[in-house]
């Protein structure tokens, strides 16, 4: 009998805890409120220990690559959550199983116990709250929700399960009518509620990337230092080869890797960027004033210091903002200031030298692709420093500290690279069959190293020479990284074919393979190919 009501206390827990999962999403698309199990799962991406985050961050991107399950980012994002809700499941079951332990034949006290549970249960979360970005609707709401809801899931568990017990039959094989009622009216509550939900997070996705296709708005020319090539001349140049990753990136499909289940939402209106420190003018910038600031365009490529040899944790958009120079400028900077501190809405925190916040292709970006800075992608703003992994590149920042010493880094402090400089690297995206000609197969992909440029990129099949491709050049800019494309002989049967690049100073990639911890991935890229003829 004892067994038997405590498994009722476990199903009876985890079956509650995904209607509250339910009530919670509703919540947070409705109202803006937070999520329980999203609140806890984020206090513990920021406090254990960085090795074991870099090793469960290392297993989930190999995991992705390796079985191609889609695009990396997004398919990371979806594995945290699961990993939240999943991990919030399974303590309702803990709480279930609990409560039947606790259950007495008679006691009437059972949903109070539940009650009090639940609260308890609202105290860690409601503890973490002060800790993390905060939700729209603000602390004290989310306060309020947090224990409301958790609160009454308790006292609702432990009447379920009383109620479950109470009426368990005689036979364990049968099941009373009571007890029937119950399961399926919770049931339905959970099928309903997370139906609505996927309903709502569809319609919210589709809503968030409408119109984000790069072309869709007249872009802004670049401009600075670091501008593109004129239009004529970039309509001139090399085709890339059918199959090769397009050279500008939709908002929609550029990668986003951040500490944040899901991103923190900013009021614009009332957002400021504070600028302290070793400053003579203390400053405080809304989001018009940083616009009414001269701008700058830059094409730029972003790569994410996780990012395996060969994979989509890369991308290239338009970036627009104000230089930081021009804002230090107002400031005033002291005669001991050394670095840049900056921290951000979600508590992410990175530094930068003087002569990096000091060089003009250095933006706090307000717009990508023509378009108001999307929001999982820093809104209202983030920075971009060259010739550095995203790693460096804070998103949705709100203060800029000058300091007269080595600030820390939120990656840094968790054992990855202190200088974070993307080695150069070059990747096959297609051997386009289809698009033969004359016998020759394009072959094309991209080459990439920070600001340093792509001088050459050769092509090597099977164990023959190394030939040198052609390179789309110019490239977007001095910024981005680089398409090329090789007209190979076509040989039928199975082919391996590999890439390397050179940076530009002439210098070759690394050749020797390495994984991105703690200093970004190296070695030459290979794909194997069967060609039919």
């Amino acid at each position: 009998m004892k067994r038997s009501v405590l498994w009722i206390g476990i199903i009876a827990g985890m079956i509650t805890a995904v209607v509250v999962t339910a009530l919670n999403y509703l919540g947070a698309q409705w109202l803006g409120l937070p999520r329980a199990s999203f609140i806890i799962f984020d206090w513990m991406a920021r406090n254990l220990p960085g090795s074991l985050i870099t090793a469960a961050i290392d297993t989930i991107v190999t995991a992705i690559t390796r079985f191609n399950l889609g695009p990396t980012s997004a398919v990371a994002k979806q594995v945290e959550l699961g990993i939240a809700v999943a991990q919030f499941w399974v303590l309702g079951g803990v709480f279930g199983l609990i409560l039947a332990w606790l259950y007495h034949p008679g006691s009437p006290k059972l949903a109070d116990y539940g009650a009090v549970g639940g609260l308890l249960v609202a105290v860690p979360p409601m503890l973490i709250v002060f800790t993390l970005p905060s939700a729209p609707v603000g602390i004290l709401a989310s306060l309020i929700w947090l224990g409301l809801v958790l609160t009454g899931w308790g006292w609702v568990l432990g009447r379920t399960i009383a109620v479950l017990v109470e009426q368990q039959p005689e036979q364990p094989e049968a099941m009373s009518r009571r007890q029937f009622l119950w399961l399926v009216g919770v049931g339905s509550f959970t099928v309903v509620a997370t139906a609505l939900g996927v309903s709502l997070l569809s319609q919210e996705e589709s809503n968030r990337t409408a119109g984000q296709q790069p072309g869709t708005a007249e872009m802004p020319a670049s401009s600075g230092p670091a501008q593109s090539p004129s239009q004529p001349t970039l309509e001139a140049r090399l085709q890339p080869a059918p199959g090769t990753r397009p050279e500008i990136t939709s908002n929609q499909d550029f990668y986003r890797i951040d500490i944040n289940t899901t991103p923190p939402r900013v009021d614009g209106q009332n957002w400021r960027l504070k600028v302290v420190g070793l400053v003579d003018h203390p400053l405080e910038l809304s989001l018009d004033d940083l616009r009414g600031m001269p701008s700058t365009s830059q094409m730029i490529t972003l790569e994410c210091i996780s990012n395996q040899l060969g994979g989509d944790l890369i991308s290239t958009a338009l970036w627009t903002g104000v230089p930081l120079k021009h804002v230090l400028d107002q400031a005033g900077l002291q005669s001991n200031a050394k670095e840049i501190y900056i921290t951000s809405v979600d508590g992410f925190y990175e530094s930068v030298p003087m002569d990096e916040a000091l060089d003009d292709r250095t933006l706090l970006v307000y717009e990508m692709n023509g378009e108001p800075l999307p929001v999982p992608h820093g809104f209202p703003l983030r920075i971009y420093i060259p010739g550095h992994f995203g790693m460096k590149q804070p998103k949705w920042i709100e203060q800029l500290e000058v300091i007269d010493h080595q600030g820390a880094g939120y990656w840094v402090d968790r054992g990855w690279s202190a200088q974070a400089i993307p080695p150069t690297t070059s990747v096959i995206d297609a051997v386009a069959e289809q698009a033969a000609q004359a016998g020759k197969i394009p072959v094309g992909g991209i080459a990439y190293s920070g600001d340093r440029g792509i001088s050459k990129v050769e092509i090597q099949v099977d164990d023959g020479p190394w030939t040198e491709a052609e390179l789309r050049d110019p490239p977007l800019s001095p910024l981005t990284w680089v398409q090329w494309r090789y007209e190979w002989d076509a040989q039928q049967g199975q082919h391996t074919f590999h890439v390397r690049a050179y940076d530009g100073t002439g210098a070759l990639q690394t050749t020797e393979a390495n994984p991105p911890h703690p200093n970004g991935a190296t070695g030459i890229f290979s794909l194997d190919e069967f060609i039919a003829g």
